[in-house]
C-alpha cells in the first residue's frame, strides 16, 4: 500500500466514528419515506419529516470532514477481485463506485456476488454505478436489448419496454445507478452523439427519455446525461470541450426538453457534461454554478446531479484542466452533489485531502458539503436491504 492511501486511510478510517457505526437500525424498516406529492421526482430535497433523513442528518454530525469528502466521490477499482475492491472500499469510504468492463467477469451473478462482497453496510450501501445504454456503449455484454440506434425511429414505447428489461437485468447485478439514459438530441449523423441519443429533434428526444425514466424507474437510479446537452456542442468530451454559442433561450426552446420531460417523469440523478454553452458561461457545465442554477432553478430537478468523469478534463490537454484535485474541488463548489473519477494514476487520498482542505479554506462552503452528504445519505439509505423501497413515488 502507498505512502498516500496509509495517510488517506489514517485520515478517513482511523479519525473517527465509521458509517456503518451508525447503524440503520436507527430507522424503522416498517416506515417508508413520506411520499410527498404524487408528481414530484422520486428523489427531492431531503423532508424534515421523513425518518431516513432523521437518520441521515444523525449520521452526518458524526462523520469527519475526510469521510464527508470521501461520500461525495464516486471512484473506479480495476478487475474482479472482491478482496482488493473492498479493501479499498474500506480504506477511502467512498460514495459509490462506477463498474466498468474490467469489473464484469462472468455472468449478471457473478457481477451481483462482487457488488455483495464489496458492500462495507448492506444498510447503507455504496451507490454502484454503470454505464448501460445499450449497443455502443454497455458493459454488461449480455445486453441484448434495443438501443437508441433503432429505438429513436420506434415509437417511445418501445424504448420504455427495453428500458425496463435493462434496468431489471441492473437490478438483479446489484447495480443501483445507470448512467443509461441520454437525453442529448442531435439529428447530425456526423455528432459524437448521434448514435446514442434517443431521438432526432427535442421533442421526439424528450418522449423517449422519459419513456426510459418510466422504464427504469423502481429498479435503478436513472441518470439523464450529459447535461445541458452533448447534442449541440460539437466535439468529443472525453478529449476535448465541445462548445458551442447557442443561446439560453435556444437552448431554453431545444436541447432543454428532453431533460425537463426526464426531470418531470422522475429521474432522481442528472449528470453535468464537460460541455461549454459560452453564451451562457464559458466555463464547462460540470464546473459551472451558472448551470447548476438553471437546472435547479429553471427546471426545477431537486435529486442528485454528478459530474461526467473527471479524468476526461485532465484528458483534454488544456492546462488549466491538469489539476485533478483543482478539477473535482471547482466541481463540488460550483454545486455538484457527487463527482465521477475512473481514477487511472490519480490518488484518491490525495483528491480527499485537497478537497478537504478547500472546505477548510472556505472554497467550498462547509453547508454546500453537507447538503451534498445528505441527499447522497438519504438515497443510500433507501436503497438499504432491510425493506425500505426503492421507489418512492
Amino acid at each position: 500500500m502507498s505512502r498516500a492511501r496509509w495517510v488517506a486511510l489514517a485520515l478517513i478510517a482511523g479519525a473517527s466514528v465509521a458509517l456503518t457505526a451508525c447503524t440503520a437500525g436507527d430507522v424503522q424498516p416498517t416506515a417508508p419515506p413520506s411520499q410527498g406529492q404524487a408528481s414530484a421526482p422520486p428523489s427531492t430535497a431531503p423532508d424534515e419529516g421523513d425518518p431516513v433523513v432523521a437518520w441521515a442528518e444523525r449520521t452526518l454530525q458524526t462523520m469527519t470532514l475526510q469521510q464527508k469528502v470521501a461520500s461525495t466521490m464516486m471512484l473506479h477499482v480495476p478487475g474482479t477481485d472482491a478482496a482488493a475492491i473492498r479493501a479499498f472500499v474500506d480504506a477511502y469510504q467512498p460514495g459509490g463506485l462506477i463498474l466498468m468492463g474490467d469489473n464484469i467477469g462472468g455472468d449478471i451473478g457473478a457481477v451481483s456476488e462482487l457488488v455483495a462482497a464489496i458492500t462495507p453496510d448492506k444498510r447503507v450501501p455504496l451507490l454502484i454505478g454503470i454505464d448501460q445504454e445499450g449497443g455502443d456503449v454497455e458493459r454488461i455484454r449480455s445486453d441484448s436489448w434495443a438501443s437508441a440506434q433503432s429505438l429513436k425511429f420506434e415509437p417511445p414505447e418501445e424504448t420504455e419496454a427495453a428500458f425496463a428489461a435493462r434496468s431489471t437485468m441492473l437490478d438483479q447485478a446489484g447495480v443501483s445507478v445507470n448512467f443509461g439514459v441520454v437525453a442529448d438530441e442531435t439529428a447530425d449523423p456526423g455528432s459524437f452523439i448521434y448514435r446514442r441519443a434517443l431521438g432526432t429533434t427535442p421533442q421526439e428526444s424528450a418522449e423517449r427519455v422519459a419513456a426510459a425514466v418510466r422504464g427504469e424507474s423502481g429498479k435503478v437510479l436513472t441518470t439523464l446525461k450529459h447535461f445541458p446537452g452533448h447534442g449541440a456542442a460539437p466535439g468529443d468530451s472525453h478529449v476535448s470541450v465541445p462548445s458551442t454559442a447557442m443561446t439560453y433561450d435556444d437552448w431554453r426552446a431545444t436541447a432543454a426538453q428532453p431533460f425537463e420531460a426526464g426531470i418531470d417523469a422522475g429521474a432522481p440523478i442528472v449528470m453535468f457534461g464537460h460541455l461549454a454553452y459560452t453564451s451562457v458561461d464559458p466555463t464547462p457545465a460540470s464546473l459551472s454554478a451558472r448551470w447548476h442554477d438553471i437546472l435547479r432553478d429553471d427546471l426545477g430537478f431537486e435529486g442528485i446531479t454528478i459530474t461526467d468523469d473527471m479524468g476526461m478534463l485532465v484528458n483534454t490537454g488544456l492546462a488549466e484542466y491538469q489539476n485533478p484535485s483543482e478539477n473535482v474541488i471547482r466541481a463540488l463548489a460550483a454545486g455538484n452533489s457527487m463527482v465521477l473519477y475512473i481514477l487511472g494514476s490519480v490518488d484518491p487520498g490525495t483528491l480527499i485531502t485537497d478537497v478537504a482542505a478547500a472546505v477548510t479554506a472556505g472554497r467550498i462552503t462547509q453547508q454546500q458539503l453537507d447538503d451534498a452528504v445528505l441527499k447522497l445519505l438519504v438515497e443510500r439509505r433507501h436503497q438499504g436491504a432491510d425493506g425500505l423501497p426503492l421507489r418512492r413515488d
